[in-house]
């Protein structure tokens, strides 16, 4: 496997992928797909398809939602692996010692967090965004909800855990996730340098929409762990394939491979760590999802990235279906 992307396109026979079927995905896309703005499929080290929508192009960067919380995640291995955090087992409020011991919050680790198994007081899918938000603390707020109503080791999807994350990062870095990604994440991988973006405003467009820049941080410096990173579509195709390729580019080991398995290994929750998992027609793959239609799909079996950045939208059509019946589709046995 190559340790780099070919970004030379290739003819999609050369890497046994059918054209004629692959056609049909731009085709598909204009009509039913319309907030996706550009789309590309690495296959075997290679770029076998790239395409830009709605004026967009290469060089243009997109709010990419929750895929952040995926991003995040390889940071937290980069830092374990440097030593700056012990293990996915060290307890959350390890990293906060001035923060008054509650007993319902003194078992939950990072690995919790990680997995989306924490507790808190509202209903799985339906955090509430805005009140987090609207604090001046969002590192105190998520503490102090944290554990609340629920049992340790159940399922329950939270934006406000990824970016405790962050803050667990910085504390022990003493960078912030975007400062600490830069360094030991994007550079290695031929990213340009990921500004820093201030809020001065909690409107939509400013939370989610056009007006969000670089990475998004909070009233205290630290970078929104679960959205709020913006990228180029290609970059996230990179980060995908640094994952396919067990954590090497450039024969050099930007990322642990046992980092990797633990983080999409396949669990009755179907979320590894910040990565959504699925098992269909005995194919497994491992996915960055945000809202909108924003994701990166890694397919091991099939040595296949698909990246493709949205435009935000409510219900947005499945990514799934698109990949499944026009990508996967497309390749030959």
């Amino acid at each position: 496997m190559q340790s780099t992307i070919n970004w030379h396109k290739v003819k999609p026979e050369s890497i046994y992928m059918n054209n004629e079927k692959l056609s049909k995905l731009e085709q598909t896309i204009k009509s039913e797909y319309n907030n996706i703005n550009g789309i590309v499929i690495i296959r075997n080290g290679h770029l076998a398809y790239e395409k830009y929508f709605n004026g967009k192009g290469p060089g243009d960067c997109h709010h990419v939602a929750s895929v952040t919380k995926s991003v995040l995640s390889a940071l937290v291995g980069i830092a374990i692996d440097k030593g700056y955090i012990k293990s996915v087992e060290q307890k959350v409020l390890d990293f906060f010692p001035d923060y008054i011991l509650d007993a319902k919050k003194h078992d939950i680790t990072l690995r919790h967090l990680l997995t989306m198994t924490v507790p808190y007081p509202f209903e799985d899918c339906h955090e509430p965004l805005d009140i987090l938000c609207q604090q001046q603390d969002w590192v105190q707020y998520t503490l102090d909800i944290m554990g609340e109503k629920g049992r340790v080791g159940t399922f329950k999807y939270s934006t406000a855990g990824a970016h405790l994350l962050s803050a667990i990062l910085t504390r022990s870095t003493g960078k912030s996730a975007r400062a600490f990604a830069n360094e030991h994440l994007f550079s290695p991988l031929g990213m340009k340098e990921i500004p820093d973006y201030r809020m001065d405003a909690h409107g939509f467009d400013d939370l989610f929409g056009e007006k969000v820049k670089g990475w998004v941080h909070d009233p205290n410096g630290h970078s929104t762990g679960g959205w709020g990173l913006t990228l180029a579509t290609r970059d996230m195709a990179r980060f995908g394939y640094l994952y396919l390729n067990n954590g090497v580019w450039d024969n050099y080991e930007v990322l642990p491979k046992k980092w990797i398995r633990e983080s999409t290994e396949l669990n009755d929750n179907n979320y590894g760590y910040l990565w959504w998992l699925r098992q269909e027609d005995g194919l497994s793959t491992y996915s960055a999802i945000g809202d909108g239609g924003n994701i990166i799909c890694c397919i091991p079996k099939m040595n296949m990235v698909v990246a493709i950045t949205s435009d935000f939208m409510m219900n947005p059509r499945d990514r799934w279906f698109l990949i499944k019946e026009y990508i996967i589709s497309a390749i030959k046995d």
